[in-house]
Order: C-alpha cells, then sequence, then structure tokens
C-alpha cells in the first residue's frame, strides 16, 4: 500500500472514532456533563453560572472576546448538558455549529454547506464516516475560511455530510488543531488564534 493510502486509511479510522464518540455522547449526555462535574470537583474548581440563551438579548450563543489586551481569543460558554455551541462565520455567512474536540474534521450538514456556498455533486460523497444516526457517506471539501470572534483560520479541510445524514455542523479538529490553545475552563471553551 502507498503512503497515500495508508494515510487515507488512518484518516478515515480517527473520523470513526470520533463520530463515534460524539453519537455516544449525543445519545447519552448526561454522562459527559457528569464526568466534566466530577472532573471540575476533583480539582477544587467551583462551576459558575451562566446566562442562559433566554438571558441573551436574541437567544444567539454566548461568545465572549477577550479583554482589549488579548486580541484573537474568544470564550463560548457551554449550553444545555455541557455542548459548546456557538456561532462560526464560514466562507462569509453566519452558520450554528457544535464546538467538537472529537471530530476529526469540520462537519457541515448538507443544508449549512448550500447556506455557506458550498454545493456539492451526488459523485463528490466518496467517503464514509460514522454520524449519530450511523453511517454516512460525506464530500470531503477545503472551507476558505471559518471565523469564530476575532479568531479566523483560512483553507480548512472539512466534509459535507449527505442530505439528512447529520442534524448540526460540528467545528472539529481541522480548525481547533490550527489554533495556538483550546481549554476549558469552569464551563467555558477558550480559543485562541
Amino acid at each position: 500500500m502507498s503512503p497515500a493510502t495508508v494515510s487515507l486509511f488512518a484518516s478515515v479510522a480517527i473520523a470513526a472514532a470520533g463520530a463515534t464518540s460524539l453519537a455516544y455522547t449525543l445519545k447519552n449526555p448526561g454522562v459527559l456533563v457528569s464526568i466534566v462535574n466530577r472532573s471540575i470537583s476533583d480539582i477544587g474548581l467551583t462551576r459558575q453560572a451562566r446566562p442562559s440563551e433566554a438571558d441573551t438579548k436574541d437567544g444567539s450563543p454566548d461568545i465572549q472576546r477577550a479583554p482589549a489586551g488579548d486580541p484573537g481569543t474568544v470564550s463560548v460558554t457551554a449550553g444545555d448538558y455541557g455542548h459548546f455551541q456557538t456561532q462560526a462565520e464560514i466562507n462569509g455567512r453566519d452558520i450554528d455549529v457544535m464546538v467538537d474536540t472529537g471530530a476529526t474534521m469540520v462537519a457541515l450538514t448538507y443544508e449549512d454547506a448550500a447556506r455557506a456556498g458550498i454545493f456539492v455533486n451526488p459523485s463528490d460523497f466518496t467517503h464514509l464516516a460514522q454520524t449519530a444516526n450511523g453511517t454516512a457517506r460525506v464530500a470531503p471539501i477545503m472551507i476558505s475560511r471559518i471565523s469564530i470572534g476575532d479568531i479566523s483560520v483560512r483553507n480548512v479541510q472539512a466534509v459535507v455530510s449527505e442530505r439528512g445524514a447529520s442534524e448540526r455542523t460540528l467545528l472539529g479538529m481541522s480548525f481547533l488543531g490550527r489554533l495556538s490553545r483550546v481549554e476549558m475552563r469552569s464551563g467555558t471553551l477558550v480559543l485562541q488564534e
């Protein structure tokens, strides 16, 4: 086997493992919350109260930009079940995403991809991935730019799921791995460019 083929199989295996972890977490959200809460308790931190979506003016996800001395840093507050959901600008369009360190790639729903001006043909679905709904075909793509707050990353590898195969867009490691810092503390995810 050529090194490129081995690399492709390794990437697919890693993506499948991440998708399986995500599927389990989505089906059993209380497990992740209890693990996080226990970990926070074990290291002596206390959980801070966080605003609910009803507490925000427009119901949009809570993104906090860092103080003026720390440009290129944003904080995302955990929502229900401890998930970090926010809005990302993908190719200039606002898309709701869930930050997922267990996902190898950024994975767009078919509908979100179209919203971001990314159109795929049936013949583009050349890879398989495990999702919360089972195995699905995905189309590998390159996203020109993804931004969250002051953070912006160009040329991000991603996949598009078949229509109806996934419920939300995941912001995976092909984006997060390009940042200098991804850190969780007290129900807040800190991202730094």
